[in-house]
């Protein structure tokens, strides 16, 4: 969503580790604009532009588009920590109870499956369409979290385009079983059938998890999950034909704090 934006990346790289698996020839090309996500979606629907997109899945969307369901952030995009104005850590320690948690207000993306999770579990959403002005909705107080997932956070932390004034939470942890999959259009059976192939082929040779691990092994270590308090929370939006009951494709945190609460 700009320039410093750097969570293109491991898609890009886990997209060539699939491709290049399946032993075809191939060359990846960003869109030549930075599009909204329902944009790049619309675009995607339509044929147009582009032919992959990476996306949270939702039944919306995998009725109107074709999902390669291997979550390809392991589903640590649902595992959320908590961006916060940088005087606010006080507030957080009363935070007890998720219906503590809940009498804040989060922000998000205005058209991102999160937001129907945040509010269907009882949140009072702020939302924007632009990704770089949820920073700043933070900022201004009109909003007290921006709830991101492990795998996001720490990038963003470290960008001085974001970070001014914030900070990471260190008690609390939001849970809720969420995947972000590959995505193309309906029409495009050949490509979804190479990708999961590809896909499958680096998962069974070690390849998918030597990427990720390589890739997140610090992040998740800073983010001290096991001395969390981590709320659990409902995902009525998830698809059920998940993959849930394969557990390879799932990250497990060892000794979570005992603390989680739905």
């Amino acid at each position: 969503m700009s320039e410093s934006d750097k969570r293109s990346n491991y898609p890009v790289k886990l997209l060539s580790l699939a491709l290049e698996k399946t032993g075809v020839q191939y060359s990846l090309m960003p869109s030549e604009r930075i599009m909204l996500q329902s944009k790049a979606l619309k675009r995607l629907m339509d044929s147009r532009d582009v032919n992959v997109v990476w996306s949270v899945t939702d039944k919306q969307r995998e009725q109107q588009l074709l999902p390669i369901r291997i979550p390809i952030y392991k589903g640590l995009i649902g595992w959320r920590l908590l961006l916060i104005r940088d005087d606010m850590p006080a507030r957080f320690q009363y935070v007890q109870k998720l219906e503590h948690l809940i009498k804040l207000i989060p922000v998000q993306g205005r058209d991102w499956p999160d937001t129907k999770v945040l509010q269907a579990n009882g949140f009072n959403v702020t939302a924007d369409n632009s990704y770089g002005n949820l920073f700043n909705l933070l900022r201004r107080a009109q909003g007290d979290f921006f709830p991101r997932s492990v795998v996001e956070i720490w990038d963003e932390i470290d960008n001085p385009a974001y970070n001014a004034d914030l900070m990471v939470e260190k008690e609390i942890a939001i849970r809720y079983p969420e995947a972000m999959y590959f995505f193309v259009n309906k029409k495009s059976r050949p490509l979804a059938n190479l990708l999961e192939q590809g896909l499958e082929k680096a998962i069974a040779d070690g390849s998918f998890e030597e990427l990720f691990m390589r890739t997140f092994q610090d992040k998740l270590n800073r983010a001290k999950m096991s001395s969390r308090h981590v709320f659990e929370l409902e995902n009525s939006f998830l698809p059920s034909v998940t993959p849930l009951e394969r557990k390879e494709l799932w990250y497990q945190f060892d000794d979570l704090a005992s603390g989680s609460e739905k």
